[in-house]
């Protein structure tokens, strides 16, 4: 086991922690949280030996195993598959002495050695390699690859799978999903659930901790507190401790009823309902974390655009690409106010091309891109943070953006997002990722757009800053499109799932839950296996399933019409609701001599909250008869 006794870890003469005191038993899984710079990595080079403590005593087992990931690989010339292969030392180790000994002639030697690579896995271990680079993204040919031509993000995929590769008794994971696709995230959090040796794992992902850790190590006020379950279970626990802190608590309640406000502001309005509802699920969720994250440094919203055109943009089938090559085609989509746009699919199928394409960034090969003329794009990607001018502070990136601005406004919307004091006026050289991309994202926030492109936004970003976006795009009025390995986002961030897959892009059918079912699905060629293998599926059979799934589509229709109808009917009625609200508003209504019109509109007020009541009544009834029927049509599907 890991033992903790008194632990006290220093870095220069500040404290990171102090009377740390705790036990990991074998095969415990544990995420380890906490903000920026509390001792989270030291406390893994301390595990590692790289640092030793100033106060108490750590131990572990001398015979363990420990497998650690690298953040940083340098250039190499060699093939990824040999370079995952050397993560199994004693594989290679073995591999070493076995060439010396056949060199040397040693046959018993070389017999001992054949008989200990069997016992290890030895001859599989290509296969093994093979399988982790697959999961993780690389596509075939891509083994035989220099590390050194890859990128930086898939060279930390490399890292990750040479670390996977270790037959280790521990395993130290350092942000694994940093430069990862939600397919990839998938596949590292199945892995990993099979992990049969103990895991501690730095995170800012808390679905992935949900589904992975059985302990929360969290560091805070120079404490480590062991919380037993996984991250949600702490959070509960770490509210109820903060609730007792009634100031606090209160203050929490206030950003709710915030988030709650848009909800009761829109429920009730047809165009805004899903939106509106979507808004609710997440509320809902929300609430039960909220109080978790009330000390959190940061704190923000989307400021009010200008102006709201609707729609913002409509892609009428349009191909995109780059050069020649054409990576999407026939592209329909229309964003309008209000419209909250995931993206999935299988790495490399064009999400980051599509945002990109509506972004305004790619010229459309075919069809036609056309924004409203008040649009106004908020576009964050990766490429935006590595844009920041290095020698200027992040006051000085608002200053660029507004010069008219008194610095003190441009300081204090800073502090928001955590640039508090001398931060505000340093240079960003020196930034870390997730710094950088505060940055960015306040840079965004600052210009007001009403459509917000966001492809993987929470790179770098702790568990806190996290949490204040999805607290801020519940209140954005605007559009989105998000790409996010960020399940948590993507769920209370979005309400509508689109499938990018075969240069094609179309609505998701099924929720986030099914998604790796999907891509399970994919992997094993299911529909194509089960055409070949099954009578049911003979060309015959699939004309006629189609002619069949074409009816239940069109038996739809009337219940659209419905649906639609019931929303038009909603719309005109609270228009002339706001229209009777403004003619009461009035003073002179109620002199004696305007009596008469009073009570005409008094009466015409109570019929209208009739109609109102029952067209909501009538759109909820077709609403669900339509989910209903969609439910009976994807399953006869």
């Amino acid at each position: 086991m890991l033992h903790f006794d008194n632990i006290c870890l220093r870095r220069g003469p500040r404290v990171l922690f102090e009377g740390a005191s705790f036990q990991i038993h074998p095969g415990q899984k544990v995420g380890v949280t906490g903000a920026n710079g509390t001792g989270k990595s030291s406390l893994f080079a301390l595990i590692c030996g790289y640092l030793q403590a100033d106060e108490g005593e750590f131990s572990l087992p001398s015979d363990w195993v420990i497998s650690h990931l690298a953040q940083e690989i340098p250039a190499d010339s060699r093939p990824a598959l040999e370079f995952v292969l050397d993560g199994d030392a004693e594989l290679r180790r073995i591999e070493r002495d076995l060439a010396l000994a056949e060199a040397a002639g040693e046959g018993e030697k070389v017999g001992a050695l054949h008989g200990r690579l069997d016992a290890i896995g030895g001859y599989a271990a290509a296969s093994r390699a093979g399988q982790l680079l697959h999961g993780l993204g690389f596509a075939v040919g891509d083994e035989n690859r220099a590390v050194e031509e890859f990128s930086g993000g898939w060279r930390m995929r490399l890292n990750l799978a040479q670390t996977l590769m270790c037959r280790s008794d521990l395993l130290l994971l350092d942000e694994p999903t940093n430069h990862l696709d939600l397919d990839a995230v998938i596949w590292v959090e199945n892995w990993l659930r099979e992990y049969p040796g103990t895991l501690l794992m730095i995170s800012h992902d808390r679905e992935f901790l949900d589904s992975v850790v059985d302990r929360i190590a969290h560091i805070e006020h120079q404490k480590i507190g062991l919380y037993t379950g996984n991250y949600s279970a702490f959070e509960r626990q770490r509210a109820a401790q903060l609730a007792n802190q009634q100031a606090e608590y209160n203050k929490q309640q206030r950003e709710v009823a915030h988030i709650r406000s848009y909800v009761d502001r829109f429920r009730a309005k047809a165009s805004k309902a899903r939106q509106a509802q979507s808004r609710l699920k997440a509320l809902e969720r929300m609430e039960l974390i909220a109080p978790a994250h009330v000390d959190s440094p940061f704190h923000f919203s989307f400021r009010k655009a200008p102006k709201a055109p609707d729609p913002l943009l409509q892609l009428d089938r349009c191909s995109t690409g780059y050069g020649e090559v054409t990576v999407l085609s026939g592209v329909n989509l229309v964003l309008g106010q209000g419209d909250r746009v995931g993206l999935l699919g299988p790495n490399g199928a064009g999400k980051s091309t599509l945002i990109k394409f509506i972004a305004g960034e790619l010229a459309a090969q075919a069809g036609e891109r056309r924004p409203a003329k008040d649009t106004l794009v908020g576009y964050f990607a990766q490429h935006q943070v590595e844009q920041l001018v290095p020698t200027q502070s992040p006051l000085e990136h608002l200053q660029a953006l507004d010069a008219k601005a008194r610095e003190q406004e441009l300081r204090s919307f800073l502090g928001g997002f955590g640039f508090i004091g001398d931060q505000a006026l340093m240079p960003t050289s020196p930034f870390s990722g997730g710094e950088k991309s505060r940055l960015v994202l306040a840079m965004l926030v600052y210009q007001k757009p009403n459509l917000l492109l966001l492809d993987e936004p929470t790179n770098h970003l702790d568990l806190e800053m996290r949490q204040a976006l999805a607290n801020a795009l519940q209140d954005f009025e605007g559009a989105m499109v998000l790409v996010s390995h960020d399940r948590h986002l993507l769920r209370v961030g979005c309400d509508q799932l689109l499938l990018v897959h075969g240069g094609k892009v179309k609505e998701f059918d099924g929720s986030l839950d099914d998604y790796p079912q999907w891509l399970i699905d994919r992997e094993k060629g299911a529909d194509s296996a089960a055409e070949k293998s099954d009578g049911e599926h003979t060309a015959a059979a699939r004309k006629e399933r189609k002619r069949l799934e074409a009816e239940l589509r069109r038996s739809l229709d009337p219940l659209r019409k419905t649906v639609q109808q019931a929303e038009k009917t909603m719309d005109e009625l609270h228009t002339r609701q706001q229209s009777l609200q403004h003619e009461l508003a009035d003073p002179h209504i109620y002199e004696p001599g305007s009596k008469d019109r009073l009570l005409r509109l008094l009466g015409e007020k109570a019929a209208l909250e009739k109609a109102c009541s029952e067209a909501e009544e009538q759109w909820m009834e077709a609403s669900e008869k339509l989910d209903l029927a969609r439910a009976g049509l994807e399953n006869a599907g």
